[in-house]
């Protein structure tokens, strides 16, 4: 897996998952609405740390900074 995520797209990546939990946590959501935000905060928390989100490499999207 090569690199395909740049710090901006990891840090609102992680704030989007935080904010669904929050909601969560604070029964702003629920049902089947709050699994589908708490399944996709999940993939962005794992996608943030492996830095690889696989949406991307099929249209060739990279947000990391080119290595000089």
């Amino acid at each position: 897996m090569k690199k395909n995520m740049g710090t901006a797209d990891k840090v609102v990546r992680i704030l989007a998952a935080i904010i669904i939990a929050a909601l969560y946590y604070f029964k702003q959501i629920s049902g089947i609405t709050a699994i589908v935000l708490l399944i996709i905060a999940g993939v962005f928390i794992v996608t943030s740390f492996l830095s690889f989100c696989p949406l991307y490499l099929p249209f060739g999207i990279s947000t990391k900074k080119k290595d000089k």
